[in-house]
């Protein structure tokens, strides 16, 4: 067993090096200079296309559920365990670089969402697109489409299900000792309840649970910020500064170079908001739209929200403080800063946050991996995979998962190179699908 955990951290190792960092910032870097940086001139329109109820076209879920049911899936520890493994291991500067990471991944998570639309097609449970889809019938390469769904369907278990449960019930065990399988067994139902009504039972949930907790979130984060004002603009100019020169060590804090900042500042950005893995376009392909770039506005707006928005809330409460200079562990660290701030409640709200994303994560991934399944064996296969997925659940919170994330990992990777070898293959598709929407002067109708 430990010869087959050493080769999986090992191929995970060498999956998520700077290769793969520099393909997934590079083909967001490329899709925003053809797309004539869309992300940031049509950033206006996309916000307020998230609550244009769409009247006509095919689909499942509104622009809104559908971009909840993504968020769902990407706003999770990354947002606040990711930012803190970032500052810890890269200093200040790495912020910058997860914004970088956020600003050209837009590009990349709007190319996703058109080609998602373009060539989904109805199924028996409602629609289906993603990768698969695109990477299918617009690349031609039906093999490659294959492995991304088999990559898929294992991260879904990994990613997306036991590691979200065990994240959820060891923060709920250390801060209110609950035992883990009590976490499990109610995680478990709560997730039962949820996905066994299919994409229409999760756009609903979804839409309730995600802006709830956001808003929480970064109400909260506000709140700590607001009450150490004075120290906002020195927490902006330690970000900028050392995002190109290195910061020395302090305290408790162990220093980092320059490269330290670009590689975690990229990698944990790349966690964060997902963009380039793929996962995302398969939730907006069940969005109800009669024009592919409709939908692709609104899920560009996902990592706006999760990169530029929240992991900054957290990055910024984290270095208004004086806890990431101790030492205290990145596992820790927004917990600490938070009760450093707003006391014993502010590290209760980030033990409840922590739990809610993790669930939200988890039933967004639950979409991902159905979808998946359905295409490799058929919409027969959904049943049967639900309820594996339930049982996964209970799994994940009572047992140790340090290869299970090391496996995810390189599911995770693995999913990124056949979607990343589709969007460069196909970018001309929606390059051209992008040119006709604009000059037909359509909008919002």
């Amino acid at each position: 067993m430990n010869a087959a955990e050493n080769l999986v951290a090992t191929l995970s190792g060498w999956v998520w090096g700077p290769p793969m960092l520099i393909l997934l910032v590079g083909t967001g870097i490329y899709l925003t200079i053809i797309l004539k940086g869309l992300q940031f001139r049509a950033l206006p329109m996309a916000l307020r296309m998230i609550f244009h109820k769409e009247m006509h076209g095919k689909g499942d879920i509104s622009h809104f559920a559908a971009l909840m049911t993504a968020l769902a899936a990407t706003v999770g520890i990354g947002n606040i365990v990711g930012v803190a493994t970032a500052i810890t291991l890269g200093g200040p500067g790495a912020v910058f670089w997860m914004w970088m990471t956020g600003l050209v991944g837009m590009a990349t998570k709007y190319a996703e969402a058109v080609l998602a639309i373009k060539y989904r097609e109805e199924g028996p449970h409602g629609m289906r697109g993603g990768p698969m889809y695109y990477i299918a019938k617009g690349a031609g390469l039906p093999w490659l489409a294959t492995l991304f769904a088999i990559f898929t369907a294992l991260a879904a278990f990994g990613i997306g299900n036991m590691t979200q449960a065990n994240a959820a019930a060891t923060i709920l065990n250390s801060s209110f000792d609950i035992a883990p399988w009590v976490t499990g067994v109610v995680l478990m139902l709560l997730t039962a309840l949820v996905i066994l009504g299919g994409i229409k039972s999760i756009g609903r949930f979804t839409s309730f649970l995600v802006p709830f907790m956001i808003v929480a979130y970064v109400g909260t984060a506000l709140l700590a910020l607001a009450l150490n004002i004075d120290k906002v603009p020195a927490a902006f100019g330690l970000i900028f500064n050392h995002a190109f020169a290195p910061i020395a060590a302090t305290g408790g804090f162990a220093g980092a170079a320059v490269a330290a900042a670009i590689r975690f500042g990229v990698a944990r950005g790349v966690f964060s908001n997902e963009s380039g893995l793929g996962s995302a376009p398969i939730a907006a392909a069940a969005a109800r739209t009669n024009d592919p770039v409709k939908q692709a506005l609104v899920s560009m707006t996902q990592t706006f929200i999760d990169t530029l928005v929240i992991c900054t809330m957290t990055a910024l409460v984290i270095l208004t403080t004086d806890s990431w200079l101790t030492g205290i562990s990145a596992g820790q660290l927004t917990s600490a800063s938070m009760g450093e701030t707003l006391g014993y409640t502010g590290e209760v709200i980030v033990t409840l946050a922590t739990a809610l994303f993790a669930f939200s994560t988890l039933i967004g991934w639950s979409y991902y991996g159905e979808k998946a399944v359905e295409y490799l064996m058929g919409s027969r296969a959904i049943r049967i995979f639900r309820i594996f997925f339930i049982a996964a659940v209970i799994v994940g919170a009572m047992v140790s998962l340090e290869f299970v994330w090391n496996f995810s990992d390189l599911m995770n990777g693995m999913m990124a190179i056949p979607n990343l070898i589709g969007l460069l293959l196909l970018s001309r598709i929606v390059k051209s699908e992008t040119e006709r929407f604009f000059k037909t002067g359509e909008r919002l109708g």
